[in-house]
């Protein structure tokens, strides 16, 4: 059970990144064109690669931490209780 909540938590925070290094490459791209039409500067918003990784490293690591504790929980309990009093 442990093993399913920890795998189900890594997903998550995998495609919570990925979900959110991509919206920030959507959103740069009018935005560059904004500004430079506006100031004459070209790409002023840019994500680096390595700050993109360590985004979505970042957001793996968070919940897999905030989903330790309800794996544990989980897998302390017995089944045919939990399933009981759901």
């Amino acid at each position: 059970i442990s093993r399913v909540f920890n795998a189900e938590t890594l997903i998550v925070g995998l495609a919570a990144g990925l979900i959110g290094i991509l919206t920030t490459l959507l959103v740069s791209i009018p935005a560059n064109i904004i500004f430079k039409a506006l100031t004459d500067i070209p790409n002023i918003t840019v994500l680096p690669w390595l700050g993109a990784l360590l985004l979505v490293i970042l957001s793996v690591t968070l919940t897999t931490i905030a989903g330790l504790f309800p794996s544990l929980i989980a897998a302390n309990k017995d089944p045919v209780e939990a399933l009981r009093t759901e």
